[in-house]
């Protein structure tokens, strides 16, 4: 019997405010819910603007504790009412000084598993993310979620391979690319840079961008969120590059294995051969 798992992702308009953002993503994860969905995903700092469109002290009102903060708990209860698997981004502090752009895995059952800290931070117009966040310190952990094996990369972490890899050498069968990336920037990498990663490393990707333009900025976030099988091959259409929208997709995780053993990219792996590359 296939191993076949609904998985979903939410591309989502800023609402004006943490308390509807945070309902409006509750009432889209029961709907998926309902539609039979076992995982889902949030958008870059999904329960606030993307602030970095300007450098501003106001901003770090955003942030909050992970795990112990009121938005991770209020997502581990709607992780146990639903039964589903969530992938919360939020804005995070750890102590005074020290904040990071960060994503919170929880089990179907509300267990907090842990978290991932955005390694890559950009700095540039539009973007201005320096301003607010230390670049990541956990590595690229794998979580052992209720669906799988389930992994994440940040936005602008997308560009770099090394990380992707890293999260398949660890085991992930899916990996969350919550995301906040406008037209003008990026737009004709969108389709190209989460493909290839899910074909170089074997795996699933679930991308996700914001939609719409917001008040700190000029950026229009384009939406087209999707997710990738481990061929490359988009499954089912992508989101509209306009409108809010839950995709909710059958993901066979079965196909892993199976393309892990057709093209054997990790028996062909040299790292003997790839010191270099880790060199400053």
């Amino acid at each position: 019997m296939a191993n076949v798992v609904r998985a979903a992702l939410v591309q989502a308009t800023w609402t004006g405010d943490t308390e509807s953002m945070v309902a409006k993503h509750e009432e889209h994860a029961r709907e998926a819910a309902r539609q039979g969905a076992k995982i889902i995903g949030f958008q870059e700092v999904f329960n606030a603007p993307y602030f970095c469109q300007v450098q501003e002290p106001e901003h770090y009102r955003w942030a909050e504790p992970v795990p112990d903060g009121p938005t991770v708990r209020r997502m581990q209860e709607l992780a146990r009412e639903t039964g589903m698997v969530v992938v919360v981004p939020v804005f995070e502090i750890e102590q005074s000084g020290f904040y990071y752009n960060t994503a919170a895995v929880i089990d179907a059952d509300g267990s907090y598993l842990g978290k991932y800290r955005k390694h890559h931070i950009p700095q540039v117009k539009g973007f201005w993310e320096k301003y607010y966040f230390k670049p990541g310190n956990l590595g690229w952990p794998v979580f052992d979620t209720a669906v799988g094996k389930v992994g994440v990369y940040i936005c602008y972490d997308r560009h770099f391979p090394e990380g992707w890899r890293q999260l398949g050498l660890n085991g992930a069968q899916l990996v969350y690319n919550p995301s906040a990336t406008h037209r003008g920037l990026s737009a004709h990498l969108w389709q190209l840079e989460q493909p290839a990663a899910a074909v170089a490393n074997e795996y699933f990707v679930a991308a996700i961008n914001r939609v719409g333009v917001e008040e700190y900025g000029d950026n229009d976030f384009y939406g087209t969120s999707y997710f990738v099988d481990p061929r490359g091959q988009f499954v089912g259409e992508l989101a509209s590059d306009k409108d809010e929208e839950l995709v909710v997709r059958d993901l066979d995780f079965d196909l892993v294995e199976q393309v892990r053993q057709t093209w054997a990219f990790y028996r062909d792996r040299r790292p003997d051969a790839y010191e270099g590359l880790v060199q400053p």
